[in-house]
């Protein structure tokens, strides 16, 4: 049993905790605050704006067809771990490339934690597409990403999203990239405004390829042509 005594006490520190004026407020929200330890990565992390530590795209055989890392421009030496890019050379990416591929070549998942980093994929006919980011990095966020670049490169490609398309239109795949992730910042996810901004002009619209018709005749007349103007050019 909970003597009297003791909820007496009770009652007497609630009442003391509890703030009366504005300055005892602050004071009140300043200990607490200082209670929970928050650290300098804790508190920056929700702020930091690079999200996307890269992308990458690898064929059937393990072989890197696109791939495109991230560091911010002006880095922070104080900064958290975490935010420091730990990718610096060819071998340490291609390392990271052979072992996610290798966890994911036989998973029928599309999220994969490896190596301190959080990994998305989607895979098509005989390659997949990796978007990687911080371990604490919101996983809807990438997935948003890895979502609207694969949408974006299918219409690109007219739904042919396969290893001979990607290389035969590698500029187009880039390109779309750039559109979605800006050195790590995500910068759009609607997959139908990437592929408008990356889209090749049409022809001129004065000009209707199909009309012309390419026979006999027209070679002649084309031949006849050359042959006037080269003869007023001796002549003159």
């Amino acid at each position: 049993m909970v003597s009297r005594s003791s909820h007496s006490l009770v009652a007497r520190l609630s009442s003391d905790q509890r703030p009366h004026t504005s300055v005892s407020n602050g004071k009140f929200i300043r200990e607490h605050c200082l209670s929970l330890q928050l650290t300098p990565s804790s508190a920056t992390q929700n702020l930091f704006l690079n999200s996307v530590t890269a992308v990458v795209l690898i064929d059937s055989d393990g072989n890197r067809l696109f791939a495109k890392y991230y560091q911010p421009a002006h880095q922070d030496p104080k900064a958290p771990p975490m935010f420091k890019h730990p990718f610096q050379t060819l071998k340490e990416q291609r390392a990271f490339e052979s072992g996610i591929w290798e966890k994911t070549r036989r998973a029928t998942g599309d999220i994969l934690l490896f190596s301190q980093h959080l990994v998305l994929y989607k895979a098509s006919i005989d390659l997949t597409f990796y978007v990687i980011g911080p371990e604490g990095e919101n996983e809807l966020m990438l997935q948003s990403v890895l979502s609207a670049y694969y949408d974006a490169v299918s219409l690109l490609l007219r739904h042919q999203v396969e290893k001979r398309a990607i290389l035969e239109n590698l500029d187009l795949v880039v390109l779309a990239l750039d559109e979605t992730v800006d050195n790590g910042i995500i910068l759009e996810t609607d997959a139908v405004a990437i592929a408008s901004r990356v889209s090749r002009p049409k022809p001129d619209a004065g000009v209707n390829l199909s009309d012309i018709t390419i026979n006999e005749q027209t070679i002649m007349q084309a031949f006849s042509t050359v042959r006037d103007k080269m003869a007023q050019r001796i002549l003159s």
